[in-house]
């Protein structure tokens, strides 16, 4: 019927508007009929291509459908995620700022702590610069008074002292040596 009926129906298309177009009084019957042999031969013919192809679309719109389906779901877990890890992120950032501030002030007494040190340490070294300072100078001073005091004891002696004064001195000078000695070599002898 395949080959025969498709032979029918074009035959029919093809006399249909010569039909048409020879009878006056058919008005719109010949269209109609012409449109449905065209119908039944599209539904006939194509008929098996048109049922595969939409069940092709179907399948390609329901894989489509699934996949749109997975990526929603996993759209969703990574906007909830992200939602998370937003609201975790203030806490995160107090966190981070309290560590901050923290770190802050320890860093903060460390420096005071140095400063206060360095500065015990120039006060130490500044005291005992200045006491070292003043032995050295008192030194220079004493020094000096002795120097002084012996240039003033030279002169006195030197104005007030004779020449009798002068043998007085010396003869008293060897006797103190005499003792001296006769005292060490009386205290090696016992």
């Amino acid at each position: 019927m395949t080959r025969i009926a498709f032979i029918t129906v074009f035959g029919l298309l093809l006399a249909t508007p010569a039909l048409a177009a020879g009878g006056e009084d058919a008005g719109l019957l010949y269209p109609i009929i012409n449109f449905v042999l065209l119908i039944a031969a599209l539904v006939y013919f194509a008929r098996k291509p048109l049922l595969q192809f939409f069940n092709d679309r179907r399948g390609e719109i329901q894989d489509d459908l699934k996949k749109s389906s997975d990526l929603l779901g996993e759209a969703e877990a990574k906007f909830a995620s992200w939602q998370r890890k937003l609201a975790d992120l203030d806490q995160e950032l107090e966190t981070i700022r309290e560590a901050s501030r923290q770190r802050a002030e320890n860093e903060r007494e460390n420096i005071i702590a140095d400063a206060t040190a360095s500065a015990e340490r120039i006060r130490a070294d500044a005291t005992a610069a200045i006491e070292q300072e003043l032995r050295r100078s008192r030194a220079v001073l004493r020094e000096e008074a002795a120097d002084l005091a012996l240039e003033l004891a030279a002169n006195l002696l030197q104005s007030q002292v004779n020449d009798g004064d002068r043998e007085r001195l010396v003869s008293e000078f060897i006797e103190r040596i005499e003792d001296t000695s006769a005292q060490s070599g009386a205290g090696t002898r016992r």
